[in-house]
């Protein structure tokens, strides 16, 4: 809530000056927020902090459109459970199942406009994620990297970071908060600038394939494979640029379907579920 006028008052004529009351006017601007939550044991997991990538056409189930509650709430609960075995989650979600700013392009929308209206999708399946986690004692943080205070905290890697060892889910969005780029970049970006052990992405396709498995039967699955290798074949894991970040920092990148429920777990456990890019 915003200091009243008389407290400022009071302030600006206090003598002399109390060095604390700029700190105190900010933090009625902008409260802070402490999850309680109860201690964690950290178990035998193979990654301690995880940047975890989600689709946004995922979030869609079967509607063709929008959110599926059902998949969501199935989300919600695989993270809870990576939460409760001590593992830090930073997530981003994509938003191609409300706005896609490519797309729009393609349709005649200005392409900056059509990609800041698919930013504001990824808010909005921030919020839907951030609220099924809630409903299951989940504590929550919704960065976005555009300032939308009070729907989401503006982000900054420490915020997040903090977020984290709380206990508390860090959800980013907005991308990178600039046109052009996509949330796959965008994720890239955040699983280096937190520090996470491996970005993983959650598709509906169990690993890379040598062509798009949906559409080639033939097609074989890597079980293992190079940056070099994914660019040099032009394998649809990431965009270029997002895989380009991510050899450049050394962030190995997993990917696997999150759509099968236990994935998650079976991962950070160790199994191998999906395809390793380093």
């Amino acid at each position: 809530m915003l200091a009243s006028s008389s407290y400022l008052l009071e302030q600006s004529h206090a003598t002399p000056v109390s060095k604390g009351w700029r700190k105190q006017f900010r933090d009625d601007l902008f409260p802070k927020r402490t999850f309680h939550t109860t201690a964690i044991k950290v178990t035998d997991m193979k990654y301690n902090r995880i940047l975890l990538k989600l689709s946004g056409e995922s979030l869609m189930g079967k509607q063709g459109y929008g959110i599926d509650t059902d998949r969501l709430n199935s989300y919600a609960l695989q993270i809870q459970d990576a939460v409760n075995n001590g593992v830090q989650v930073g997530i981003v979600i994509g938003g191609g199942n409300i706005f896609r700013g490519l797309s729009g392009a393609a349709k005649g929308f200005d392409r900056v406009k059509g990609d800041q209206m698919g930013m504001l999708a990824t808010v909005i399946n921030s919020l839907a994620l951030s609220s099924a986690l809630e409903a299951i004692g989940q504590p929550s943080k919704v960065l976005t990297a555009i300032p939308m205070f009070p729907i989401g905290y503006p982000y900054s890697k420490w915020e997040a970071i903090k977020a984290m060892k709380e206990g508390a889910v860090a959800i980013m969005s907005c991308g990178t908060g600039s046109p052009y780029f996509t949330t796959d970049t965008g994720s890239a970006l955040r699983a280096i600038e937190i520090e996470a052990d491996v970005m993983l992405k959650g598709t509906r396709v169990d690993g890379v394939y040598t062509a798009d498995p949906e559409k080639d039967p033939d097609a074989k699955k890597f079980d293992h494979i190079t940056y070099e290798e994914v660019i040099a074949r032009n394998l649809k894991v990431m965009d270029i640029t997002a895989t380009a970040l991510c050899k450049e920092n050394n962030m190995p990148i997993y990917v696997f379907n999150m759509d099968k429920e236990g994935n998650l777990a079976k991962m950070l456990e160790g199994e191998n579920v999906g395809t390793l890019v380093d």
